[in-house]
């Protein structure tokens, strides 16, 4: 286990109107308030963040976003600004999960494009990265996982990693009940950290909190943060019930 701050966050992708994510919060904060030693965030959708910000103000629970804009304003059409969501409540925000990459066209150079307009107004960016099935299979995890963490981290000095979170993500493990081994998930990790190790001064790579996510449940969590260079979970279906993913932030 990692000497950095843990941090388990729970992305609640396309589920949860205001009302459903507010009774959410309203169960789940009093089954983690008795944590001072680890970060907790929940990323509900666009329209439930200020009814969230409200039950977690004055809490341990962080409030996060699934995704923003990197334009301050303007016309764009059904896009949210950095500043929308530090106005909101926001302290995290998710960036280049998956599924955005998948299904919106979401690329390395865009990532990195939202994780720069991200930290300006304070938000934390949480950058996602991972391999498919197909180039796990092809050998070709760490050339993929070399290619999205160099591009998002693009036009970045030291001083601004202070903050950033990387989650590693394999992509066959989201959603699909497979999760990577924990022996698996250390590699990728430590292939990370020791990636950012070259591209950034010293203490950068070592401080820096880098999240397992795909499949991670109760039965697992223990055995993941047990590795030396996880630091973390970003949660999705096991975070969407209160008691579930109160048992994956007490591991």
């Amino acid at each position: 286990m990692s000497a950095r701050r843990s941090l388990i966050a729970g992305n609640w992708k396309m589920y949860k109107t205001s009302a459903e994510a507010a009774d959410f919060a309203r169960r789940f904060v009093p089954l983690v308030s008795g944590l001072a030693d680890r970060d907790i965030m929940i990323a509900p959708p666009f329209t439930a963040l200020e009814t969230v910000a409200g039950i977690l103000k004055g809490t341990n629970v962080a409030l996060g976003a699934q995704n923003l804009f990197w334009e301050a304003e303007g016309a764009f059409t059904a896009e949210i600004s950095p500043k929308m969501l530090a106005a909101a409540g926001c302290r995290y925000v998710i960036i280049g999960h998956s599924e955005r990459r998948q299904f919106f066209g979401e690329t390395n150079d865009t990532v990195n494009r939202r994780v720069r307009a991200a930290l300006p107004v304070g938000l934390i960016p949480v950058m996602c990265v991972g391999e498919t099935e197909q180039e796990r299979e092809a050998g070709q995890t760490f050339s993929v996982l070399d290619k999205q963490v160099r591009k998002g981290l693009k036009n970045l000095v030291a001083n601004e990693l202070g903050t950033l979170v990387i989650a590693y993500e394999p992509v066959w493990a989201i959603g699909t009940g497979k999760t990577a081994t924990k022996e698996q998930a250390q590699t990728a990790h430590q292939f990370i950290r020791s990636l950012v190790a070259n591209l950034f001064p010293a203490g950068v790579a070592a401080a820096m909190r880098i999240l397992y996510g795909g499949s991670v449940k109760p039965e697992n969590i223990s055995e993941l943060m047990a590795m030396d260079d996880i630091d973390g979970a970003l949660v999705g279906g096991a975070s969407l019930n209160p008691e579930s993913f109160a048992k994956i932030v007490c591991y």
